[in-house]
């Protein structure tokens, strides 16, 4: 049988050798052919391909902010509104020089170089580098021509009455989330969209796909209407920053209200801010102290000792209670008159009048720890307003098992216990309108397309003293202002209720009492006998003249007669002339 033979060593190298040079001209071919086509659309179809490609579309999704609501004062003047402006991003594959192009969008706008060009040197399809620039900055880049720089509309909270009633109001940040303020508590209600829109754009940046189809409807919020009136609110604000100025004072509040329907016409704080551009006041600027601050009421409290226990029965406006001629000891510690005086014998209407702390302390050890309390309970200190805003205090009321004898003494003349603004007009709106504790609002009515959809309307929250101990007190604070230390607050042509108070301050590092620093303080109702405004101006640590008789009566003087003028509220003299003509 014959054996196989083996093929000789030179033809198997032979046959390799074919099959090598046959797979290198295969490769030298693609390569030839690759370089000849990158070399076709790069030099000679260039600006063929390049014209085609600004007509092709590439996909992205923009988030554009659109529709927050516009707030309203009570007569439908804008307090809060929107602004079309423009907001900056980059198409990275579109930048031509980035490092050139990451300074000039770094000086212009004022931001950090180094993230902007991290931004830019990115493969995303698009980043935001400022959202809601300036005119001025949005005007500079444009002329600036830069590759891959393009621009969008979306709208920018304006305030168009500037520091108005700024603390109340609040503001929003860049991505319209409300942070203070009614801006913050009406969030959801008051927000506008986040439109994720998925577009088009041609390689020059232009829409191909824009927004279409959106309606109030669509953006699904609300206007509001506050029960602010914008000149209340600007008188208020006015005078009480005059007094501020004028006794060099640390700040002053005000608070004026309803107390028939427990609506606010006006909140006001000093010093104020700019909620236009907010980041340029500190924190303390931007509180809303008539709600998120509680301070010690000093005599201004008073009048609510005198009420308890009118309405308890236990003692009558002409009753004299003795004074102690100046000096009254209780508890190892001595008090006398803030003013200084050495009173005998006076009537609950002249210890009111004269604001007598001693002639307060009778009171209130005739009335007892339990029915103080309960009282003090009533009139809704101790527990937070129910007004909508945000960061509302509850102020500061011991625990009634917790009292010393010492304690009711204090509180009878408004030490020991620590309120809001808000609470004390509260509280004197009862006393005021009748005996019934109104809850305090500050929203009128919720709105879309210029229509009502959602009325707030007057909640009466209880029945803290009878008529006929409003009427009692109504009768004891108009003579605190006829021939009492209230005198600088009259209006003329109205009656006016009320009562002065001037509070030694706490300091919390010493636990004692200032002898420098005060709090002066006027609350009152007009007219008496009918009010229509309860007005509370508090200032706090005037410099010189500190008494709440010469410091903040007279702001609340100027408040008065101007907002019932502007109210068309008839004079003492108009209502006796409509009678006789009727």
């Amino acid at each position: 049988m014959a054996k196989n033979k083996k093929p000789a060593s030179g033809s198997f190298r032979s046959v390799v050798k074919t099959r090598l040079i046959f797979v290198s001209s295969l490769l030298l071919l693609f390569a030839i052919t690759l370089i000849v086509r990158l070399a076709d659309l790069q030099i000679v179809q260039h600006e063929a391909l390049l014209a085609k490609s600004e007509k092709q579309p590439y996909r992205g999704t923009l988030e554009t902010h659109l529709g927050r609501g516009t707030i309203f004062d009570r007569n439908g003047n804008e307090l809060a509104t929107n602004l079309e402006v423009e907001s900056v991003f980059v198409v990275p594959q579109e930048v031509r020089d980035r490092k050139y192009t990451s300074r000039v969008l770094a000086s212009t706008l004022n931001q950090n170089y180094n993230r902007i060009y991290k931004e830019v040197s990115s493969d995303k399809k698009f980043v935001w580098i400022k959202r809601k620039v300036s005119a001025d900055e949005a005007m500079h880049l444009k002329n600036s021509a830069l590759s891959g720089v393009k621009f969008r509309s979306e709208q920018k909270r304006f305030y168009p009455k500037r520091e108005l009633a700024a603390n109340v109001i609040g503001f929003v940040g860049t991505d319209d989330l409300g942070l203070a303020g009614i801006e913050h508590t009406y969030q959801e209600k008051l927000k506008g969209i986040v439109y994720s829109q998925p577009i088009e754009q041609d390689g020059k940046g232009r829409n191909i796909q824009i927004l279409s189809n959106l309606s109030r409807s669509t953006l699904g919020n609300y206007d509001l209407m506050l029960t602010l009136d914008e000149v209340i609110q600007f008188t208020t604000e006015y005078h009480l920053k005059k007094q501020v100025d004028k006794y060099k004072a640390d700040s002053g509040m005000a608070v004026v209200m309803d107390p028939n329907s427990g609506e606010i016409y006006a909140m006001a704080n000093v010093p104020q801010f700019n909620p236009n551009n907010f980041n340029g006041f500190t924190a303390e600027a931007r509180k809303n102290n008539t709600v998120v601050s509680s301070y010690e009421p000093g005599s201004i409290f008073k009048p609510i000792v005198a009420a308890a226990a009118l309405d308890k029965g236990i003692a009558q406006p002409h009753e004299k209670f003795f004074c102690e001629n100046g000096s009254f000891k209780i508890g190892g510690k001595n008090i006398g008159e803030a003013s200084g005086h050495q009173f005998g014998s006076l009537s609950m209407q002249e210890i009111i009048a004269k604001s007598s702390n001693i002639g307060a302390i009778k009171i209130a050890q005739k009335l007892g720890k339990d029915s103080f309390y309960e009282y003090i309970r009533k009139f809704g200190f101790g527990e937070k307003s129910k007004v909508r805003l945000p960061g509302i205090s509850p102020g500061l009321l011991g625990k009634r098992q917790d009292w010393t004898e010492f304690s009711l003494a204090s509180i009878s003349f408004g030490h020991e216990i620590a309120v809001t603004p808000l609470q004390m007009v509260v509280a004197l709106s009862a006393i005021a309108n009748g005996g019934t504790l109104m809850e305090p609002h500050i929203t009128k009515a919720l709105m879309r397309d210029g229509k009502i959809v959602e009325e707030i309307k007057p909640k009466k929250i209880r029945r803290v003293i009878s008529e006929k101990t409003s009427r009692q007190m109504m009768e004891i604070l108009k003579y605190v202002v006829k021939d009492g230390t209230g005198g600088k607050a009259a209006v003329e042509g109205f009656d006016v209720a009320g009562k002065t108070g001037t509070a030694q301050k706490y300091i919390t590092e010493t636990g004692s009492y200032s002898k420098t620093e005060f709090i002066s303080s006027f609350i009152g109702y007009a007219p008496a006998d009918s009010p229509r405004l309860v007005i509370l101006v508090m200032i706090d640590n005037p410099k010189g003249l500190h008494w709440g008789g010469v410091v903040a009566a007279p702001v609340f003087s100027e408040i008065a007669k101007k907002s019932l003028r502007y109210l068309n509220v008839p004079s003492s003299k108009e209502r006796v002339f409509i009678l006789d003509r009727a």
